[in-house]
C-alpha cells in the first residue's frame, strides 16, 4: 500500500481523528430537520461509499451523508455546518481521479445527485441550466430532437456540475473547448450559506467584461470554495455530418508529428486521440477488435458533407506524408459509436492487462510543439523503469495519460510508479506545461501545484480561499497544502 500512503490520503478510521465537538446528536437532528430523516445517513457502508472516488487514494469516509433536494436546503445545511465548524464535502457521481471526495478531516458529505433538474433551455441562444444531479449523458438525451448537444466528454458519465468543479475536459476539447469555455454562469452556495450567482442571477450572455470573472474562479475549484448547485452551459449545434477514422503509424514520433501538422494546417478536427502500441493491444483484447498494435490516432471530423470531405482529404495527405496507414473509416453513427467506445474503455482495457492490479492515471499537458519530445521521452522512461503504462491522450490539446499498472502489495513496484509519475509531471513543467490537464489537483498534486505556479500565485490562491472560506471547512485538504 506504499503508493496510496505516498500520494497523501492519510488513513482515517471511524474511531480516529481529532475531537469533533460539532458531531453531536443535536447537530445531526438539525440536518434531519432540513432534509428529513430519510435523507441523512451515518451507516458505515454509506459513509465508506462516499469516502472515495475512482482514484487510488485510500477511502476517508465522512461522518454523515446528507441528500438535499434543492438549493434552499443546501444553503441551510451549509449554514448549519458553518455555525458548528463541520467540514463540508460535495459529492456528485464519484468518478473523479484525484481523491477529491475523500473526507480527510471527516465532516458532512452533501450528495447532490437528487438535485437533477434541467431548466431554462434556450434553443435560440444555445444555453441550458442544469443541477448537480444531471450527468453528461442525461443532458444529451434530454436535448435529443433539439438539434443541440453538449460536447465536453471526459469519458465517464460524470455530473456536469462536478465537471465544472474539476475543470473537466475530454476527447472533443480540441474543437469545442473544455468546461472553462462552456460554463456561462454558476449558482454557488458559499461556506456560510449565502447563495452566489457568479455572473449575476439569470444572466447568460455569450461574453461579458463586467467585473472580476467569478465564474472562472469557481470552475476548477474542486469544491474548496463553495458548492455548485446550478450551472448554465453553452450548447452547440449537432453537425450535419460526422466521420470517424483510425490510422496506425510506424512510430510515436510519426503519429504526434501528424497531430501537430493537422493543427498547424488549421483543419477544424473534432477529435484527435493517441493510443500507443501497448494500449492498442489492450483494446484489441478487451473489446474484441483487430487493429494493428502500433501507435495509432483515432480521429473524428464534424461539419457539412462537403466540409468533412475536405477535412478528410487534407488530413489524409498529412498522415501519408508521415508514413501512416490508410484510414479505417466509420460514417454511420453506430459504427462511430463502436469506434469511440473502444477509446473510452481504454482505462478498463489497460486494467485487464494485469487482473487484480491497480492503475494510476497521470494527466500532464504541454504546449503542442513539445508533445513529440515528451511522449518519446516518456516511452523511454517507461521501458527503463520496467513499468507497464499504456499511453492514451487528447493529443490535440497536448494532454495525455499514462495508465500506470502496479501490484498494490508490492512496495518496491509501487514506489517506482510514484517516482515515475513525479518525474513525468516535472518533465511537463520543464517543457512549460502543467501537471494536470483535466483531472485536477485533489490530494496528490498539491506540491506539484506549488512548483508549477510559484509562491506568489500560490499565496494569492490561499488568500482567496481564506476570504471565501475563513474556517477552512469546504473540502479541506484538497488543492492547497
Amino acid at each position: 500500500m506504499a503508493l496510496r500512503r505516498t500520494l497523501g490520503c492519510a488513513v482515517r478510521r471511524y474511531s480516529q481523528g481529532a475531537t469533533k465537538e460539532w458531531l453531536t446528536e443535536d447537530f445531526l437532528d438539525s440536518l434531519r430537520a432540513v432534509v428529513g430523516s430519510a435523507n441523512v445517513s451515518t451507516a458505515a457502508a454509506v459513509l465508506e461509499q462516499h469516502g472515495h472516488d475512482e482514484s487510488i487514494h485510500r477511502c476517508c469516509p465522512p461522518d454523515a451523508v446528507v441528500w438535499p433536494q434543492n438549493v434552499e436546503q443546501v444553503s441551510l445545511l451549509a449554514t448549519a455546518c458553518y455555525s458548528r465548524g463541520a467540514p463540508i464535502i460535495p459529492f456528485g457521481t464519484g468518478t473523479g481521479l484525484e481523491g477529491g471526495v475523500s473526507a480527510v478531516k471527516g465532516g458532512v458529505c452533501l450528495n447532490l445527485t437528487q438535485m437533477d433538474q434541467i431548466s431554462e433551455l434556450n434553443t435560440e441562444d444555445f444555453t441550458v441550466a442544469v443541477e448537480p444531479g444531471v450527468t453528461r449523458k442525461a443532458l444529451n438525451s434530454f436535448l435529443r430532437g433539439s438539434g443541440l448537444w453538449f460536447p465536453v466528454d471526459p469519458g465517464a458519465d460524470a455530473s456536469l456540475c462536478g465537471m465544472a468543479a474539476t475543470g473537466a475536459s475530454g476527447t472533443n476539447a480540441v474543437r469545442y473547448g473544455t468546461m472553462r469555455q462552456n460554463v456561462l454562469n454558476l449558482q454557488v452556495v458559499l461556506p456560510d450559506g449565502r447563495v452566489l450567482h457568479t455572473a449575476g442571477q439569470n444572466r447568460r450572455p455569450r461574453k461579458s467584461a463586467a467585473g472580476y470573472h467569478l465564474t472562472g474562479l469557481f470552475v476548477g475549484s474542486e469544491g474548496t470554495l463553495g458548492l455548485i448547485t446550478q450551472a448554465t452551459l453553452r450548447l452547440h449545434g449537432i453537425p450535419e455530418a460526422t466521420v470517424a477514422a483510425v490510422c496506425a503509424f510506424p512510430s510515436v514520433q510519426a503519429a504526434v508529428d501528424s497531430t501537430v501538422q493537422v493543427l498547424q494546417a488549421g483543419i477544424p478536427i473534432a477529435r484527435i486521440e493517441f493510443l500507443d502500441d501497448v494500449q492498442m493491444g489492450a483494446c484489441n483484447c478487451y473489446s474484441g477488435l483487430s487493429y494493428a498494435e502500433l501507435p495509432t490516432l483515432f480521429l473524428e471530423f464534424h461539419g457539412t458533407e462537403n466540409g468533412v470531405d475536405e477535412q478528410v482529404q487534407a488530413t489524409g495527405e498529412i498522415v501519408q506524408s508521415n508514413g501512416g496507414s490508410d484510414f479505417m473509416w466509420a460514417r454511420e453513427q453506430e459504427a462511430c459509436n463502436q469506434l469511440w467506445a473502444a477509446r473510452h474503455n481504454a482505462f478498463y482495457a489497460a486494467l485487464a492487462l494485469r487482473p487484480g492490479w491497480k492503475a494510476y492515471s497521470t494527466d500532464v499537458c504541454v504546449p503542442i510543439s513539445r508533445l513529440p519530445a515528451i511522449l518519446v521521452e516518456t516511452k523511454t522512461d517507461l521501458l527503463e523503469s520496467k513499468i507497464t503504462g499504456p499511453i492514451v491522450g487528447h493529443v490535440g490539446d497536448g494532454n495525455f495519460h499514462c495508465l500506470l499498472l502496479f501490484d498494490p502489495e508490492d512496495a518496491e513496484e509501487s514506489q517506482r510508479v510514484v517516482d515515475f509519475a513525479k518525474r513525468l509531471a516535472r518533465r511537463a513543467l520543464a517543457m512549460d506545461g502543467t501537471c494536470t490537464g483535466e483531472h485536477g489537483i485533489g490530494l496528490g498534486k498539491r506540491q506539484l501545484l506549488r512548483e508549477e505556479v510559484g509562491e506568489v500565485a500560490l499565496s494569492t490562491m490561499q488568500q482567496i480561499k481564506a476570504t471565501l472560506d475563513p474556517k477552512n471547512l469546504m473540502n479541506p485538504g484538497k488543492v492547497l497544502l
